[in-house]
């Protein structure tokens, strides 16, 4: 009796709006989202965090009119979250195109798993270190936490952006670009010293050959320099997403 009450038709809206905020999950959020997972999968988890989590549900104490308008808003709610952490990957990205832009290797472009476009191969491995430092913190149990007391604090079908979150994206997104460039200076930097030395060169001996000497030269400095500041990315990138995490609570609840 109990299992028929606990799937009986006056839960079944409930169910379906759990199921929409969870599938915010695996739609936007960083390695959940990730397009080698197959779909079955991705679904299958969601809904066995649904079964797990329906004790925790409660809608909102108004009438529900537009069961389409508390759908979308319980995804707002996703792809709010799943903006901010993308952000903070989209950082490394674009470090990793500086990079590879000044390494020589922009064009040397090849398919990234996660996302399923095409993008440097340097901006491309700085891209998988950065996922695998997230699991290595248990991001992406953060983040199913998260949700989980989203539950308690946010009845489904009741989210809205507030302007804190939009202001907090805003100020995010600006942010993008300073660190992208943070992280990228010190082989932006050597790559500009390493043209400066072989113009010298160029100049004083006019037999040098710059596409034969002067390119592995500045290949082999860009790879010294990535590994030598590649442990200081992952920190920094470990420390923005773990204050972008710390945050979500006091912007959503």
């Amino acid at each position: 009796m109990d299992l028929v009450q606990f799937f009986g038709t006056d839960r079944v809206i409930t169910f379906m709006l759990l199921f929409a905020r969870l599938s915010g999950l695996v739609v936007f959020m960083p390695f959940f989202s990730h397009n080698q997972i197959p779909i079955t999968a991705k679904t299958a988890f969601v809904f066995m965090l649904c079964i797990i989590l329906m004790p925790l549900a409660k809608p909102h104490e108004h009438t529900i009119n537009f069961l389409v308008l508390e759908i979308v808003s319980e995804a707002l709610l996703g792809l709010c979250v799943g903006l901010l952490l993308n952000i903070i990957f989209a950082t490394l990205q674009l470090a990793g195109e500086q990079i590879s832009m000044v390494m020589g290797f922009s064009m040397a472009s090849v398919l990234d798993p996660q996302t399923g476009t095409n993008s440097p191969v340097i901006a491309n491995v700085i891209n998988m270190m950065a996922l695998l430092t997230f699991l290595i913190f248990d991001g992406h149990h953060l983040l199913v936490q998260f949700f989980a007391v989203s539950l308690e604090y946010i009845p489904l079908g009741d989210f809205y952006p507030r302007y804190g979150v939009l202001s907090y994206s805003l100020k995010t997104f600006t942010n993008l670009f300073i660190f992208g460039f943070v992280l990228a200076f010190p082989i932006i930097a050597l790559s500009l010293l390493s043209d400066l030395i072989f113009g010298m060169l160029m100049k004083t001996m006019p037999q040098f050959n710059l596409l034969v000497v002067g390119y592995p030269i500045k290949v082999t400095i860009g790879f010294v320099v990535l590994i030598v500041i590649l442990s200081a990315v992952m920190k920094i990138f470990t420390t923005l997403m773990m204050r972008v995490i710390n945050d979500l609570p006091a912007l959503f609840f």
